[in-house]
């Protein structure tokens, strides 16, 4: 038994021998081989960031994670976007930063920049890290990467540029003005609201709503942007909180008017405990036509069915599903609204609902390929 052991040991490094043996005569042939494997990968790579270079241009307006959903769709069809994000965040480690530093809110612009990345799982986990003990608890990695950025360039966009460029994302990501503003809601009661926190509880009492200081100004590239885009999306994302504060931007908002591109709302998927609750999907779409001065172009809605488990556990937070019903639908057709139904629902870990990324920006796609082609939603 173990001569027979040692002479498949001998056997094996014979074997062994051998192949080394050729390897080394056809060395030339290795390494031909091997350059024509590393050119045939590097040949792939360039037609992807060419097809992505060559892309259609996209403008993603809002913040929160609805808007980091759409973004890591979209770079899978184009490198030619620019995401104009909300600056109103006072929670967590954005809102002591802002306190303590003065600067303006990270958290989102950190997530979008996460979602345009190359390798986003592993920048996310890196970007995302939270330490846990100390003056830093609860602040993240991200974070205070761009209040370093924030600090050693003395402006928050030219740290947000500085981060674009250091990541090498696909696509651009701004904040939509580099002044302070706070978000102030106005009650049917004739109570005054004053910060993002607020406003998020009371949603279903607005009467109006506003930034302060008034007349803020956006970044000069918001209107570059606009111009040389092929479609603006509005969200997904919370109602008063994500979406609708770029658009109480005003000579933005005026601009993004005239624009003679698509405007596509992309619908939330529940309604959001406090903010929104007791709200219709239609209500939605109200509130985000009073902002922007006219009702969008298209609507894009979730047409899949959320589980009644899912259902149940979301009630029992105060959130339920958002439908539009075929009167609705009807009332928008009439203000020149279209609405696209989609399947677009995504269940993470079985417990929580988002946005499909993939099928989102697929969709999206569709609906640029028929408007450009003049063919019907």
């Amino acid at each position: 038994m173990i001569l027979a052991v040692i002479l498949i040991f001998i056997g094996g490094l014979m074997a062994g021998g051998v192949v080394v043996a050729l390897l080394f005569r056809n060395s030339r042939r290795v390494r031909a081989f091997i350059s024509k494997r590393t050119n045939e990968r590097e040949a792939a790579a360039a037609a992807v960031q060419l097809r992505l270079a060559s892309g259609p241009s996209f403008v993603a307006v809002g913040g929160g994670t609805g808007l980091s959903s759409l973004l890591k769709g979209l770079k899978g069809y184009t490198r030619n976007i620019t995401a104009l994000v909300t600056v109103t965040d006072e929670g967590g480690s954005s809102g002591r930063l802002v306190r303590d530093w003065g600067m303006l809110p990270p958290g989102d612009i950190r997530n979008c920049l996460v979602a345009l990345s190359e390798n986003d799982d592993q920048l996310r986990a890196f970007m995302n890290f939270r330490f846990n003990q100390g003056d830093l608890k609860g602040h993240s990695l991200g974070n205070l990467i761009l209040l370093a950025a924030t600090e050693q360039s003395g402006d928050f966009k030219n740290a947000v540029e500085l981060v674009n460029s250091l990541l090498a994302i696909r696509g651009r990501v701004l904040p939509i003005t580099t002044e302070n503003v706070t978000i102030v809601a106005e009650t049917e009661k004739g109570e005054t609201l004053r910060g993002e926190l607020t406003v998020a509880k009371h949603g279903r009492d607005i009467k109006s709503i506003r930034l302060e200081p008034p007349g803020v100004e956006p970044v000069k590239e918001a209107f570059s942007v606009l111009e040389s885009a092929d479609m603006i999306i509005l969200g997904p994302g919370s109602l008063f909180t994500s979406v609708i504060p770029n658009l109480l931007v005003e000579k933005f908002t005026a601009a993004l008017r005239q624009t003679p591109h698509p405007i596509v709302y992309v619908a939330n998927l529940m309604t959001q405990p406090g903010e929104t609750t007791g709200m219709t999907q239609l209500d939605h779409i109200k509130w985000v036509a009073r902002a922007l001065g006219r009702f969008p172009d298209a609507v894009l809605v979730n047409e899949d069915i959320i589980p009644e488990p899912l259902q149940e556990r979301y009630r029992a937070q105060g959130a339920v599903p958002l439908t539009l019903s075929r009167t609705d639908e009807e009332f928008l057709s009439a203000k020149k609204c279209r609405v696209v139904r989609a399947s677009l629902l995504q269940i993470q870990d079985g417990t929580v609902v988002r946005h499909n990324s993939a099928r989102l920006a697929e969709t999206l796609m569709r609906i640029l390929r028929k408007t450009n082609s003049g063919e019907e939603l």
